[in-house]
């Protein structure tokens, strides 16, 4: 993890051309932008295009970026877009990864049945409820950025996520 100054720093060189500033912004996100498009299709070929694509856009788009927001904000909305793009009447959602949802931290035990029964509950949610719990509980973001990503409101980000809730809750209560 580099801060945000350094960041900074490396994407204004990439504004300027400098062709290793690309390669270092590539690799410091890639590996989370695939993690991120992947839990929306169990093809491995669809994520990798998404993310080729996003990271073309974004490296053409570059001069646009004009730092009000992370740069992994920023990549993340451009993903967002090119999978709706593929994706653009119905989603089919893949399997949340366990790192996504759950703490990865040696020791932890989890209740495979519980496990299951929560998948399940997030691919029966809609596509709006599905991006909104995934970007606000696993992806950390705020309801401000979210409304920016996904061109809403925050009122409305609040309120599907309280509604996705819910409808999880029931759904796990009474598998």
């Amino acid at each position: 993890m580099i801060s945000k100054a350094e960041e900074q720093l490396i994407i204004s060189q990439a504004k300027k051309g400098h062709q290793p500033s690309y390669k270092h912004l590539y690799e410091l996100h890639i590996r989370e932008l695939f993690q991120f498009l992947a839990q929306f299709s169990e093809n491995r070929t669809d994520v990798q295009d998404w993310c080729q694509r996003t990271f073309i856009k974004a490296f053409t788009r570059l001069n646009q970026f004009q730092y009000k927001s992370r740069f992994k904000t920023w990549l993340f909305t451009i993903g967002l877009n090119e999978m709706r793009t593929d994706k653009r009447k119905e989603i089919h959602f893949e399997e949340l990864a366990d790192d996504v949802l759950y703490d990865n931290e040696v020791g932890t035990n989890r209740d495979t049945e519980t496990w299951d029964l929560t998948k399940q509950a997030l691919k029966s949610l809609s596509i709006d409820k599905r991006l909104i719990v995934l970007l606000h509980i696993a992806e950390e973001y705020s309801h401000e950025e979210i409304s920016a990503m996904l061109g809403i409101t925050e009122s409305a980000s609040r309120v599907t996520l309280h509604r996705a809730k819910k409808e999880l809750r029931k759904i796990t209560q009474h598998g």
